[in-house]
């Protein structure tokens, strides 16, 4: 038979009581052993010896009736009677005060129980509000808070923990029920495509073989987009567990590494690429780049200019991404970096809105972020900012930097630090 756990409340009371209990025996224990070592004499003139036997007492009654009593013997007399008197007294005040204890302590016990039940109960009234706002919290009702006031204390600082938790759960909750809204309509749209194409030829009873090939290549572009989309979709999802690859990885290799695939149109890339080296994946930190690169190509003008630059900064590695394009609001640029995100004003609407998506995801697993800023006269700045492999790089390797020249960007485009922009002299339009 399992026995019965006590509340805590319960537990604190005891706890409570016990101490008060104890140290009231410690006092009354104490007083009773300094009563106790309390001698008679020292109420009186020494006595010539301890005890009181029946013969001096027989002495002294006899002594006392004679006419002429021997002084001596009636000194005696007085002594011994006055001891004993004391004895007996200190016996009889030893024996009350620890009968008058023993009552007085046992009801300050029972008041100090009753005490200890109140004052804990008032103790734990802020965590009995913390678990009433945890059992009201559920996946449909996160809004309670438990907004606790009074001093800065232990029991406070756990509310605010509490409330801040509510709060990064329930953006987490939005944000997930977003993201399942947002891919839902996105997975639905190539497939609605497909369908209906299908649809339409097939109940076409004058389709030619032409006809049919022209929706073999509708559906294997919807087939695409939609491979596209879950590909992106099982990144975010494979980022949400962590990092599991740390291997040294430099953000000008890969930089160059997809600079050398990328298709960029007529657009002109100027690239000042400084050793950058991290640890992390090198597939994530190349799909990132990507990313960032096409983003860039994207979203910009027909001849439009990329910036890409890498380098270290105060034990941190950056990779600096800026494009020209249409006007971007502060507002957009905050919101461009969550799923399925696209700017109204962007001169082109495809894609799906995951591309910066996934670079703030893969920056911050990395224990990185990623900044986007709108940039002077149109486009956008997006700054990724991870930690050094080793804090900073070896000033040998980065003598073998990119030999660069400092030139002003169009428009006055300049970089975080505020410093100019630099293009470097092997800038090339790729």
């Amino acid at each position: 038979m399992t026995r019965p756990q006590l509340t805590v409340r319960a537990r604190l009371t005891l706890l409570y009581t016990g101490l008060f209990a104890v140290c009231g025996a410690i006092v009354v224990a104490v007083s009773y052993i300094l009563v106790a070592q309390l001698d008679p004499s020292q109420q009186g003139q020494q006595p010539s010896y301890r005890d009181v036997p029946a013969s001096l007492a027989a002495l002294c009654r006899s002594e006392m009736a004679k006419p002429n009593p021997d002084s001596n013997v009636l000194a005696k007399c007085n002594d011994a009677l006055r001891y004993s008197g004391a004895l007996h007294q200190r016996n009889l005040t030893r024996s009350h005060l620890l009968l008058y204890s023993f009552i007085t302590l046992a009801v300050v016990i029972a008041l100090a129980a009753i005490l200890g039940w109140i004052l804990s109960g008032r103790a734990l009234r802020p965590v009995q509000r913390i678990t009433a706002t945890a059992r009201a919290a559920s996946h449909h009702n996160l809004d309670d808070r438990v907004a606790l006031r009074g001093p800065r204390d232990e029991l406070r600082d756990l509310a605010e923990t509490f409330d801040e938790m509510l709060d990064r759960l329930q953006a987490a909750f939005k944000a997930q029920q977003r993201f399942i809204a947002n891919a839902s309509h996105e997975l639905r749209t190539p497939l609605a495509v497909m369908g209906t194409t299908v649809d339409v030829v097939a109940n076409d009873p004058a389709s030619t073989p032409d006809d049919l090939h022209a929706m073999a290549k509708d559906i294997r572009s919807e087939v695409d987009n939609a491979e596209h989309l879950i590909n992106a979709l099982l990144i975010l999802a494979r980022n949400e567990r962590g990092l599991t690859v740390r291997d040294e990885v430099d953000l000008a290799t890969i930089a160059e590494d997809v600079l050398d695939i990328a298709t960029l149109g007529e657009r002109h890339v100027h690239t000042t690429l400084e050793p950058a080296v991290i640890l992390g994946d090198p597939v994530l930190v190349e799909r990132l780049i990507a990313n960032l690169v096409d983003n860039a190509a994207r979203y910009n003008t027909p001849a439009g200019d990329i910036w890409i630059t890498t380098r270290t900064n105060n034990g941190t590695s950056q990779l600096i991404v800026a494009n020209t394009g249409p006007l971007v609001s502060p507002a957009d640029a905050e919101r461009i970096c969550q799923p399925f995100q696209r700017f109204d004003n962007r001169t082109s609407h495809d894609g799906f809105g995951l591309g910066l998506a996934i670079v703030a995801s893969i920056a911050t697993i990395h224990g990185g972020t990623a900044t986007p800023r709108p940039r002077h006269g149109g486009g956008l700045t997006v700054t990724v900012t991870i930690p050094s492999a080793g804090g900073a790089v070896d000033q040998d390797t980065r003598a073998h930097a990119t030999e660069t020249t400092v030139a002003p960007h169009p428009n006055g485009l300049t970089m975080d630090d505020g410093q100019p922009a630099v293009e470097a002299s092997n800038s090339s339009a790729r």
